[in-house]
């Protein structure tokens, strides 16, 4: 069983379902409204546990009613939380997710006590670290405490899984150099490289870009596609299981979470591990909500 620990970003997700997205200017009815646990570290986290591994997190919460609830939530996933840290005078985490009919979505993040994931707050859980098998991060959460547990994880052997989430055009060099693994889906790869991903040619180019920024593994997401990987000699598509998408949201902290969970620390398993995540976020976006649609172990095994 892998050791997996997330450190990242803890939202409280407010979700409204719309018939189609609003016009700027546009008042529309929506036709559902709810709130779930969400945050892409902590969906990471959710989808890593309940695929079966021991996973711990590393973040930070408000001192207000939605902190309570996000820790009790991951609390209850049975996730080890000692690592999460609440902060005085500071609101938690927030997104608020537009989904329409065909299970597109658009978000707005509130970053609040996420800002707060410092090298200050990672050197307390240092153990919880050097303890795992394989470390993931993302963007929602301050940068500084981000390469400060890659640089713990490389010095404790511990595999590192980047995924570049929400986009950003220019990442630290640093940080790349401390990625063993890096995520991106086809937009963030377009972004951070600069190659329009048109054909299967384009996408092998811009694998080996990002190889060339010092990562050892690549793993494109190509949503209904599946998922191309590169690692040495070896590349390949992955197919995608074919469903009616319903919502999006936590489709791709699904895969990477579950990924995570069944990849050996030898990479010796990748198209393997790569198909498990595609199944499990193939259940992911026929159901609505962030953390609510993370399926479990036993649903993803009975995909054949």
């Amino acid at each position: 069983m892998n050791h997996v620990t997330v450190i990242g970003s803890i939202n409280l997700d407010t979700t409204l379902r719309v018939k189609e997205m609003p016009k700027p200017g546009e008042t529309i009815h929506a036709i559902e409204h709810f709130t779930a646990g969400g945050g892409k570290g902590a969906n990471q986290g959710v989808a890593s546990k309940r695929s079966g591994a021991n996973t711990s997190f590393i973040g930070a919460i408000g001192n207000d009613a939605a902190g309570k609830v996000m820790f009790e939530l991951l609390e209850g996933e049975e996730i080890n939380v000692s690592g999460i840290k609440t902060i005085d005078n500071e609101s938690t985490g927030q997104a608020f997710i537009t989904v329409d009919e065909s299970g597109e979505n658009s978000i707005m993040i509130y970053a609040g006590a996420n800002n707060h994931v410092t090298e200050n707050l990672v050197e307390d859980y240092k153990q919880v670290i050097e303890t795992s098998d394989f470390l993931i991060a993302q963007f929602e959460s301050a940068i500084s405490g981000t390469i400060r547990a890659f640089q713990l994880a490389k010095e404790a052997g511990v595999k590192t899984i980047l995924n570049p989430a929400p986009a950003v055009k220019n990442i630290s060099d640093e940080l790349l150099k401390l990625t063993d693994i890096i995520i991106p889906n086809e937009t963030e790869t377009e972004l951070i490289t600069g190659i329009s991903l048109d054909d299967d040619q384009s996408i092998e180019l811009a694998a080996k870009k990002l190889q060339e920024l010092g990562v050892e593994l690549v793993i494109i997401t190509l949503g209904s596609r599946g998922a191309y990987y590169n690692f040495g000699d070896q590349s390949g598509f992955v197919s995608a299981y074919k469903v009616k998408a319903v919502d999006t949201t936590a489709a791709g902290d699904t895969f990477i979470g579950a990924f995570a969970s069944r990849l050996e620390k030898d990479f010796s398993n990748i198209e393997e591990a790569i198909d498990y995540g595609n199944k499990a976020s193939s259940l992911t976006v026929q159901r609505y909500g962030a953390q609510p649609s993370i399926p479990f172990e036993n649903e993803i095994k009975e995909i054949k």
